[in-house]
């Protein structure tokens, strides 16, 4: 009898950071049946893989696909990325539960928040649930092309209790609605949620400007849901924390200079430290959002050494970072480089063609210029750095050539540097502006230590921003393969069997026989990103960046190829993952 799949004289890279062996790997119903010598096997399907390096299927542990599988199962760009199942509802934001009547009201949080449209998550989702086992049930009727794992969002867990002053900074639950909130959340992990996530970063908004519910939560809050995830979910389950920029960064560097991690900073907000310690002391697996600090060592010796120390006796906190400097896509596809009313009339015209055209015309030119002085520069000449216009992306990781030294070599002002390579590219090329990870050196030795989980890609969110959805092509191809920052079998393993053990999925990030068939076969020698696009293919003719990839000779999820040689295919296997296994 044939097998479902043969991947025949591949190199295997099994996940677990050893060295790579070469094997043959048998596919059937949705497994892998063999390792070895398959050379005399039939199969309704063979891959090739001579020449080529055999994966598990990447693991992207900071998505907000939440909404964009409604209408895009095929969950680009993540799928074109070696990409098989992804988590989402991070960031303290999910779609359940939900009250009836309530389902706008999280969907502009989510626009706010996120950057999506609130008109295409309303229209672009069936809304069939109020419980978060029915938005699972949800996703999985919509037969997405990637596994996905949920987490239960404060935003939604908050507000379905409290209603309205959930948003105020000022009113915290009562005993009865607090009790409401940790019953939402043990019944959120009863139905399949992997854990619990919150947010209390400031720049996280709702549509009036107050902050999302939960930023200011109190600790009395945050201890009863954290004992809440450990009582519907286990020990291990995830408690995942978006901390203030601000806050962290003071926390570290005061922590540098000899502060004690677990004292309060003042009667409103805790301590980033000791938000995440009580967590892991009552048993919670805690994921952060948050790298090195922006100047010097970045705080690495700090941070590593807190890291080091913390994950011992079975705690467990696990930092997600990201893989290169990004934030802002500048340019003139969606996000000008300048702030000033000429600049956002002139991204009013509906094509590249017609704003090119306008910025070609002298006097059109000098006003914008002359907008763009007074107003400035979105972020620092220093901090914004030119991608270039070949096939390929340049990030500029050994900042060579930020736009500031690029005017100084040349004997311009930054501000007609920038208009002069806009109208030289016919307004194709983009500019990456570092909001974070900018300090590269830093960062990059971070997310080689043990305990440091490289992402935050954010595919699904700030979609007419930036586009990180390639972190995981970026950490292979550009960090392991060119930098050698570290193997490509630890840089595998950080893609793979961590963020499956972070996780607790079972029988997931590794090649191993009986073990589920999500896998990649890679050109890793032609592994890379190409430039990001910002095309209108969402909702109501919607906008977003998508990047695509070269080097997937094949991703293939639960057996299926699922995207092949730069195009998906169209299958779409992927499950809905809700059993853990957190030790």
């Amino acid at each position: 009898m044939a097998h479902d799949l043969v991947i025949k004289n591949g190199m295997v890279i099994d996940g677990t950071g050893a060295a790579s062996f070469r094997a043959d790997i048998v596919v059937d119903d949705r497994r892998i049946t063999r390792i070895g010598d398959a050379s005399m096997a039939e199969a309704d399907k063979v891959i090739d893989a001579t020449d080529r390096i055999v994966t598990p299927g990447f693991i992207d542990a900071h998505t907000h696909l939440d909404a964009q599988v409604g209408w895009d199962p095929e969950m680009t760009s993540s799928s074109m990325h070696g990409i098989t199942t992804v988590l989402v509802g991070n960031c303290g934001v999910s779609f359940a539960p939900v009250s009836r009547g309530n389902e706008e009201t999280l969907a502009k949080i989510m626009e706010s928040v996120e950057d999506i449209s609130a008109e295409a998550i309303m229209h672009g989702l069936p809304w069939s649930w109020t419980d978060y086992g029915g938005y699972l049930d949800a996703v999985q009727e919509l037969n997405p092309a990637l596994n996905v794992v949920g987490l239960v969002g404060h935003a939604a867990i908050r507000y379905d209790a409290m209603g309205d002053r959930s948003i105020d900074h000022h009113e915290h639950p009562t005993d009865a609605e607090l009790e409401r909130m940790c019953e939402l959340v043990r019944d959120s992990m009863a139905a399949g949620a992997v854990g619990f996530s919150t947010s209390r970063l400031h720049g996280h908004t709702v549509p009036d400007g107050r902050q999302m519910p939960g930023t200011f939560a109190k600790m009395r809050e945050l201890r009863a849901i954290q004992q809440a995830v450990v009582e519907g979910g286990g020990q291990g389950a995830i408690f995942q924390v978006v901390p203030e920029i601000k806050s962290l960064g003071e926390a570290i560097v005061g922590v540098a200079k000899g502060a004690d991690p677990e004292i309060l900073v003042d009667g409103t907000r805790t301590h980033e430290f000791r938000l995440m310690l009580e967590a892991v002391e009552r048993g919670c697996h805690v994921m952060y959002s948050g790298g090195t600090t922006r100047t010097g060592d970045g705080c690495f010796d700090v941070i590593k050494h807190f890291l080091d120390e913390v994950n011992t006796d079975g705690r467990k906190i696990t930092p997600l970072v990201h893989t290169r400097p990004s934030g802002n896509l500048l340019g003139l596809a969606q996000r000008p480089p300048f702030f000033g009313e000429a600049w956002a009339d002139l991204m009013t015209m509906p094509t590249i063609a017609e704003r090119l055209a306008a910025l070609r015309d002298p006097a059109t030119r000098d006003r914008l210029l002359k907008e763009g002085r007074k107003h400035g520069f979105r972020l620092p000449p220093e901090q914004i750095h030119p991608m270039g216009v070949g096939s390929k992306p340049e990030y500029d990781l050994d900042n060579k050539a930020n736009l500031a030294e690029l005017a100084r070599a040349a004997d311009v002002d930054p501000a007609e540097l920038i208009v002069e390579r806009l109208i030289a590219s016919e307004g194709r090329e983009l500019f990456n502006g570092w909001n974070f990870g900018s300090n590269v050196t830093a960062q990059v030795k971070l997310m080689a230590t043990e305990h440091c989980l490289p992402g935050l890609g954010d595919a699904g969110a700030h979609v007419g921003m930036m586009i990180d959805a390639d972190s995981t092509t970026f950490l292979l191809a550009e960090l392991a393969r060119t930098r050698a920052i570290m193997s490509i079998p630890e840089a595998v393993h950080k893609l793979t069997g961590m963020p499956a053990s972070v996780l607790g999925l079972v029988e997931r990030g590794q090649v191993q026989e009986g073990w589920h068939a999500d896998l990649n076969v890679i050109d890793i020698d032609k592994l890379g990103s190409t430039q990001p696009e910002y095309v209108n293919d969402f909702p109501f003719g919607g906008g977003r960046f998508v990047v695509g990839s070269t080097g997937y000779d094949a991703t293939i999820v639960g057996g299926d190829v699922i995207f092949s040689h730069g195009q998906n295919t169209g299958q779409r296997p992927g499950r809905v993952i809700r059993d853990f296994d957190h030790r």
